[in-house]
């Protein structure tokens, strides 16, 4: 075998501040298998997590095995006491213990490690896997165009309902409503999380949305962060971008654009027709004001006239 070729050995050391039971568990994960088949690496042994790498493939595998908590190293190709698909001591040359018939006392093979995939399969409705930004995007506009369908089709039926029974309209259309709203909200921290794994974060930041202010911002790092390129310790990394999602995270992208610029739209008109009703409104005020006025100076006249007629002195007549 040539000298250019590696392997990840692991001798059952974890890194500082990880917990045995989160490293295997995290190890199960990655190597999509069971944890039981996890526990016989961990014999203090040196184990051969992977063969025959070339040395970029090797430092892929080991960042994904310290991702996980695990303190594996790469060593030289070169034949080892004890391997992944062969975890009982090598003996003599004579004596051949490699089958499991051969020594009853050999312990249980646990071959995981070298069905690394390439990519992940895809779990829409879980919070389990990784999804990267433009698949995140495409999955938010189906859930925004399934939800706006959603709550169309609830209208129509809230308002058949209401030429028979209101009382039976407002109740079956809360009910609908908020079995729409649990929905958004379950599937939408489900993609979220799963955006989280993808750069390498725990899920339970997801919780940062209900942060004032931070709620502003976290939604854009979701959407402008790369993820991590490699494995990390929530799996492998996505699959390829189809053709279906970079059309639907286009869509997306020149969707927000133009509801901004509705909303802007519809505000200024607001604005304008509540500045046009308040001068209207002052307009009115003002010529209630002076016909108040012009009424008082006319009640003023007359009454001022009134008085002049009732203090004038008579005049005598030509006869007296």
């Amino acid at each position: 075998m040539s000298d250019n070729r590696f392997k990840i050995v692991f001798d059952g050391a974890l890194l500082p501040g990880v917990e045995s039971t989160t490293a295997k568990l995290n190890l199960a994960e990655l190597f999509k298998s069971d944890v039981e088949a996890i526990e016989k690496l961990f014999t203090g042994r040196p184990v051969a997590l992977k063969r025959d790498l070339s040395r970029p493939d090797a430092e892929t595998y080991l960042t994904a095995l310290k991702n996980a908590g695990v303190d594996a190293r790469i060593e030289a190709e070169q034949p080892v006491a004890f391997s992944l698909a062969e975890t009982h001591e090598t003996s003599s040359p004579g004596s051949d213990f490699s089958r499991s018939e051969a020594s009853p006392y050999a312990p249980p093979r646990a071959a995981v490690g070298d069905d690394l995939p390439e990519f992940a399969t895809l779990k829409v409705f879980t919070i389990n896997g990784r999804i990267g930004r433009l698949r995140y995007l495409a999955w938010t506009l189906a859930l925004t165009v399934a939800m706006l369908v959603a709550a169309g089709i609830i209208s129509t039926v809230g308002f058949a309902v209401a030429t028979a029974s209101p009382t039976i309209a407002i109740i079956l259309g809360s009910l609908l409503g908020f079995a729409l709203f649990v929905g958004l909200v379950v599937v939408s921290v489900q993609i979220g999380v799963q955006r989280l794994h993808d750069l390498g974060w725990s899920g339970w930041l997801y919780l940062l949305n209900l942060v004032p202010l931070v709620n502003s911002v976290f939604p854009i790092l979701l959407l402008v962060l790369p993820g991590n390129a490699g494995a990390n310790q929530y799996g492998a990394p996505p699959p390829p971008n189809s053709t279906a999602v970079k059309i639907l995270a286009s869509l997306w992208l020149a969707f927000i654009p133009l509801m901004l610029i509705i909303g802007l739209t519809l505000g200024m008109n607001g604005y304008l027709d509540q500045l046009e009703a308040n001068m209207d409104s002052s307009y009115e005020s003002s010529s209630i004001t002076s016909d108040e006025d012009v009424d008082q100076s006319v009640i003023v006249d007359e009454a001022a006239a009134q008085s002049a007629d009732d203090t004038a002195e008579p005049v005598d007549s030509p006869e007296q």
